[in-house]
């Protein structure tokens, strides 16, 4: 099957006699062994692939963590512990979810706005890293923390004063309900300093799902800027630094993979000239969840109905939004762009081949809403009733971002293979 007209992730997945394979196993098959659809399938040895990619292109001394938000699945978490350095974590659910691992809970991090008391304690009984979004989570973790007679690991989220232009979602910079704004942050510190609590340092972060590696570049850039600023300020000596995240991954057709050795070099430029000099004991972390996981995930989801309506033909598929929203364009995008998909069992066939039998189609799901499209007017082979949708970039924000509640269908089954 030519891959000239596939979008480069698909391209990355094999085909065994036209049959899409994930983890080494046709997609029909998988179908059966987990026992139906719709359902998500993650791919280790491509997560293992990708977090090699990153270990091979960021500079030594640069600490890996796995934001679980992207995707909490406990087998996927669990296959990632073997490969990062540390987990970061936004919710008690999560926070346990790491816990169950052998992750070390001096490197997992605890971040998010609206901590409640009784997840503060949790994290502070389990001995990780608080990092802190307020001036009144503060003082909340300090008076918990000497009811416990535990001394807590704190850091501070720092929202910066400056904005990271291209991000899917803006997450600093300007007013934010994230983090402590930057020119506060040295009087906080300042009360951290006279409370029996064990400081490491800051964690900033301006923005998610960028793909503009000089974009990321000139966020890291001041970043470290702000960092040093901050520290050269702090009466304790910063230990950690969290660089965020934000790199981004190709969802539609004109999207282009992120440069990641442009990163890497950028990041050992860095480190040596400013990191090192200034904090020459912190430990200084990335942060990525999509990234690493995103890209190795498809959503599966079989057609019951093929209807044509005034010249428009649809598949009606077992699935939709209320398990991969983002796909439908209900998360975050502006303006709404189709996530690659094919038909899986005719991977054979398909658009630019000669023999091709190939359609403008739309796929909707089975809710009864207009918003569950999860792709408008592609061209895939023509497909009949019982054939499998594969909906790929579905290993991060699928199934937990998505209304699984809505009009009550079921919820689909998880695979790592």
């Amino acid at each position: 099957m030519s891959d000239r007209h596939l979008h480069p992730t698909v391209a990355s997945y094999a085909v065994t006699d036209g049959v899409l394979t994930v983890g080494g196993i046709p997609i029909d098959r998988l179908a059966q062994r987990v026992g139906g659809t719709p359902f998500f399938a993650y791919d280790r040895a491509k997560i293992t692939e990708r977090v090699g990619e990153v270990r091979r292109l960021l500079p030594e001394g640069i600490g890996l963590s796995y934001a679980i938000k992207a995707n909490p699945m406990p087998a996927v978490v669990q296959h990632l512990r073997r490969l990062v350095d540390g987990f970061d974590v936004a919710s008690a659910g999560e926070l346990s979810t790491a816990l169950d691992t052998a992750m070390p809970a001096d490197r997992i991090s605890f971040a998010g706005p609206g901590k409640r008391p009784a997840e503060l304690t949790q994290a502070v009984a389990a001995g990780v890293t608080v990092e802190i979004e307020s001036e009144t989570e503060a003082h909340r973790l300090i008076a918990i923390a000497e009811e416990l007679g535990i001394r807590p690991r704190v850091a501070i989220r720092v929202n910066p004063d400056f904005q990271v232009k291209g991000s899917g979602m803006r997450m600093g910079g300007g007013a934010q309900q994230f983090g402590i704004d930057s020119e506060r942050v040295p009087a906080l510190v300042k009360e951290l300093a006279i409370a029996d609590v064990d400081f490491l340092g800051f964690h900033i972060f301006a923005g998610s799902q960028n793909l503009k590696a000089d974009i990321l570049c000139e966020a890291q850039r001041k970043t470290v800027e702000l960092a040093l600023a901050l520290a050269h300020d702090s009466p304790l000596p910063v230990r950690y630094l969290n660089l965020g995240g934000g790199f981004g991954i190709p969802y539609g057709e004109r999207d282009e993979p992120l440069d990641l050795a442009a990163i890497g070099d950028n990041l050992a430029g860095l480190l040596d000239q400013l990191v090192r000099p200034n904090l020459p004991d912190a430990r200084v972390n990335l942060e990525l969840g999509r990234f690493l996981v995103g890209e190795a995930g498809v959503y599966v989801t079989r057609v019951v109905d093929r209807k044509e309506s005034r010249g428009h033909v649809f598949l009606v598929v077992d699935g939709g939004l209320h398990h991969q929203l983002a796909a439908s364009g209900n998360f975050g995008q502006v303006i709404r762009r189709n996530y690659p998909v094919v038909i899986g069992n005719r991977m054979g066939v398909g658009p630019g081949e000669p023999d091709s039998d190939a359609e403008t189609t739309n796929v909707v799901g089975v809710l009864c809403t207009p918003l569950d499209l999860l792709a408008d007017r592609v061209e895939l082979p023509v497909a009949e009733i019982g054939d499998l949708v594969v909906v790929f970039q579905a290993g991060a924000y699928g199934l937990t971002a998505s209304p699984t509640a809505f009009l009550s269908h079921p919820s689909p089954a998880e695979v790592l293979v």
